[in-house]
């Protein structure tokens, strides 16, 4: 590295990227904590709702799709300002909504703004990062953690005051738009995407481009497999608690909480670790301590032992998905905003069948059972974990 403290323009990217990362976290969490009150107004049944969230999710994929090639285009910055309002706005929606069709039509908008951000903000990320000398990825998913935690408490507090929705969600949709406002411009602006040096890398041959493309893959499959593992987590950890151990909801809401807190925390000391070991590093060791802590799960009949095997869930699954994010934004291409679509998308339906999996084998087999399938996934992600070493930042070991 020729430097090692970055330029006043850089760091001040880095702070305002942190303040999306919390924002969209922040606008998510709002919706999430106001579910019962907004399809109890929209007059939503419980199996209506289950098909609208669905639906936002098919919106969500498609403005990840959508803003890859588009962000390679216009720049992540503009990408991630365009994103970032809609998202901002789409908030509204939910809370105007009076009938089935009007909350799916908002929350169509809201998920499509929602993908659209995740793939403009982390290629605005890769581009921080690149000018960084050294590995700031994962904090900014820290952020996002954080930024869910405050738009959680948010909408507790004001649900506990008794705000009406559309009071709580035009605040909520202000802070956004102010957000936007104030941080877009010290964002990086729209260059090239280099593997090195300042001229877009070009593949200079077809087999180049498919060693391109099956990366993509790889990356892709590792994304599928731990957000499969984290949606495992946090849609059924306390009913795995309560139902394995008898114990009540309050007791059992212990192993969720466990695994969040050490996967936001894990997320902030996860790039220090990269920087010393590298970020094949992260992904195996990290994936393998997943892995054990799903044996855990597996094996204990026992509270504590239960409970610390959620939390090293939390800690194994915090710095994988950042460092496959890098990796796949760092590939040597000129559309490297769209191979983190790609990867993007096989990571959110991950995230999305890990949970309806289980469901499905908690039919078959008791569901501490089921558990083992996200415990082989985190094995394979650490069999192949190489597929991370593709970044020409940093070294990988």
């Amino acid at each position: 590295m020729a430097a090692t403290t970055p330029a006043p323009p850089i760091r001040k990217a880095r702070l305002a990227l942190f303040a999306v990362f919390g924002l969209n976290g922040m606008l998510s969490a709002v919706w999430i904590v106001h579910i019962p009150a907004v399809t109890a107004r929209a007059g939503v049944a419980p199996t209506t709702l289950g098909m609208l969230i669905l639906f936002m999710a098919g919106c969500a994929i498609l403005g990840m799709q959508a803003a890859g090639p588009l962000a390679d285009r216009f720049g992540s910055r503009t990408l991630t300002a365009a994103a970032a309002t809609v998202l901002s706005l789409a908030l509204l929606g939910p809370a105007f909504a009076t009938t089935p069709l009007t909350l799916g039509l908002a929350l169509c908008a809201f998920g499509f703004g929602n993908g659209a951000l995740d793939v403009s903000m982390n290629a605005q990320a890769v581009h921080v990062e690149r000018a960084y000398p050294r590995p700031i990825m994962s904090a900014f998913h820290g952020c996002f953690s954080c930024g869910g935690f405050l738009g959680s408490a948010y909408g507790a507090a004001t649900q506990h005051a008794h705000w009406p929705i559309h009071l709580t969600f035009a605040l909520a949709s202000a802070i956004g738009v102010a957000t936007v406002a104030t941080a877009i411009p010290r964002l990086l602006p729209h260059t090239a995407t280099p593997a090195t040096g300042d001229q877009p890398s070009r593949p200079a041959a077809t087999e180049t481009v498919a060693g391109i493309g099956r990366k993509v893959v790889a990356l892709g499959l590792i994304a599928f497999a731990v957000l499969m593992a984290e949606g495992v987590a946090a849609d059924w950890s306390a009913l795995q608690v309560k139902g394995r151990l008898g114990v009540d909801a309050g007791t059992a809401a212990l192993a969720f909480a466990g695994f969040s807190l050490t996967m936001t925390l894990g997320r902030f000391g996860a790039d220090r670790v990269s920087g010393r070991f590298g970020r094949v590093a992260i992904v195996r060791w990290g994936t393998l301590v997943a892995a054990m802590g799903f044996g855990l799960v597996v094996a204990s009949g026992w509270l504590p032992l239960t409970l610390l095997g959620w939390t090293l869930c939390g800690i194994g699954l915090s710095g994988a998905v950042p460092q496959v994010f890098t990796a796949a934004g760092n590939l040597g291409s000129a559309t490297a905003a769209t191979d983190m679509s790609r990867v993007f998308g096989l990571g959110y339906v991950g995230l999305l069948a890990g949970p309806a999996i289980i469901g499905w084998l908690d039919k078959l087999m008791p569901l501490t059972a089921a558990m083992a399938v996200p415990l082989l996934a985190m094995l394979l992600c650490a069999w192949g974990a190489r597929a991370v070493a593709v970044t020409p930042v940093g070294v990988d070991r």
